[in-house]
């Protein structure tokens, strides 16, 4: 275990990995409770309720392994804190000045570069279900999850993540569409 998170980990052993952006507020412990999903949805670090929980990953998601898609949920904020950063990537200028997001897990450090930004509904039978891809189950499944998540982007950043490429989705609530999310999708690169 990487020594600054052996140290997190004591404090609270749901924690498997840190997630940040540079230059935003966003900076915070991943959380993850498999057998009690959104458990930090409205939890803090401390377990304790809390309006803002915490960043917490998809109960079915394997972060170390890990997962073909690793979806990660936060809290749209109005005061700028935990997932309200993605609000600024509707705009492609904040993506071309700041398209790295850095997660890692309590074991290696990673880095990811965002490919799409995208708002879609999260109702039963309507939207794009992207959180529902966790390993892919061919190359063309892959493929097919890649090229929604582009075709829905805000804007083309001219990045086409390939099959056997790890991804995370940051997802948070969107208001311009019933039961919106905003989701940022990014891929490894080391």
């Amino acid at each position: 275990m990487l020594v600054e998170y052996g140290e997190i980990y004591k404090l609270n052993d749901d924690t498997v990995g840190w997630i940040r952006i540079d230059g935003t507020e966003l900076d915070y412990p991943v959380m993850q409770t498999p057998d009690e999903p959104n458990y930090y949805l409205y939890r803090d670090f401390e377990k304790k309720d809390s309006a803002r929980g915490s960043v917490y990953a998809r109960e079915e998601c394997d972060i170390n392994e890990p997962s073909d898609n690793i979806t990660l949920y936060g809290h749209n904020m109005r005061d700028g804190s935990m997932f309200a950063t993605l609000n600024d990537y509707v705009y492609k200028e904040t993506w071309e000045n700041n398209p790295l997001i850095f997660f890692d897990t309590l074991y290696e450090y990673h880095v990811y570069k965002i490919f799409a930004v995208f708002k879609t509904e999260a109702s039963i039978d309507k939207g794009f279900k992207y959180h529902n891809m966790i390993d892919a189950s061919s190359k063309e499944d892959f493929d097919n999850f890649i090229s929604t998540a582009k075709r829905l982007s805000f804007y083309d950043t001219g990045i086409t993540p390939q099959y056997g490429d790890k991804i995370i989705c940051l997802s948070t609530c969107e208001y311009t569409l019933e039961n919106g999310r905003l989701v940022m999708a990014a891929y490894r690169i080391s």
